[in-house]
């Protein structure tokens, strides 16, 4: 009688051992599953590390303030010599805050190989990076052009209309990294309108 006590107590130590570590695993999951999301909100919320915020296609304007206008200049750089033509169509536009606007960057592979490439955004001044909402933008995905391959890149924002009063003026700087190796670039539907 006392060997089959034992043994019960050690089935359900056993039982309660491996429930304990199932649920340890589940949570270790759950976690690891929540820290690119909660990454996300934390630099949408603070402007950090190139994001700003609503870089979504959930981004719903309400409606325009037409009693302001801020200009938004665009510039390009390309990092470590990278062989490539890189600019903005337009060096900058005048915005009401809430109205949606679309332009665009030209890109053209330079350097004699196919090459993957990624835009990291940037906003000056820091404090206006919450407020530009972007909800299309060649940022979002790697890039791949052939030698001699062109594109136009697409970029789609607003100006939240809770930006303060004393700014008037954002710039919006991207610069181009190469990343070809690094990871599967963006499939070819989603790189924008491909010319050569």
């Amino acid at each position: 009688m006392p060997d089959s006590t034992k043994l019960e107590k050690n089935r359900k130590s056993v039982r309660h051992q491996t429930f304990i570590m199932l649920l340890i695993a589940v949570l270790m999951f759950g976690f690891g599953y929540a820290l690119v999301p909660l990454y996300n909100v934390l630099c949408d919320a603070f402007g950090i590390n190139g994001k700003t915020g609503g870089q979504t296609a959930q981004s719903v304007v309400s409606s325009v303030d037409k009693h302001r206008t801020i200009t938004v200049q665009f510039v390009s750089m390309n990092n470590a010599k990278l062989p490539w033509k890189f600019y903005p169509y337009r060096k900058s536009v005048d915005i009401h805050p809430g109205e949606n606007t679309r332009v665009a960057y030209f890109a053209k592979n330079e350097s004699g190989k196919t090459m993957v490439v990624q835009a990291i955004p940037s906003v000056a001044p820091s404090e206006a990076a919450k407020y530009l909402k972007k909800t299309e933008c060649f940022c979002f995905e790697r890039q791949t052009l052939a030698d001699g391959e062109t594109m136009d890149m697409p970029l789609l924002f607003h100006i939240d209309r809770d930006i303060p009063e004393d700014v008037k003026e954002i710039t919006l700087s991207y610069t181009l990294f190469d990343v070809t190796g690094t990871k599967k670039s963006a499939p070819p539907e989603q790189r924008g309108k491909i010319s050569k």
